[in-house]
């Protein structure tokens, strides 16, 4: 394993990780090797894990669920100067 174990982390530390590896992902996607692709999935799934064991109950934004895209897409197509399919 690459880095400290996330559960050896404090919050402050663990937000800070997943920070960084949020931010440097789509650089790793596009131009990292397959090893380093398949370490920063391995990284992220670790911090991303941690975060949720600690936070089950975290806040779920309406907007960030099937249901409320589903109503946000229904509100857009009728929004007046939509264009009608």
């Amino acid at each position: 394993m690459t880095g400290v174990d996330p559960s050896r982390l404090d919050d402050q530390q663990l937000m800070k990780e997943l920070e960084t590896i949020h931010r440097t992902r789509h650089d790793t996607l596009l131009y990292g090797s397959n090893d380093a692709l398949r370490a920063h999935n391995e990284r992220m799934a670790q911090l991303e894990g941690e975060y949720l064991r600690r936070h089950p109950r975290r806040l779920v934004a309406a907007g960030r669920t099937r249901e409320g895209a589903r109503e946000r897409n229904c509100a857009e197509a009728a929004a007046p100067g939509a264009s009608a399919s």
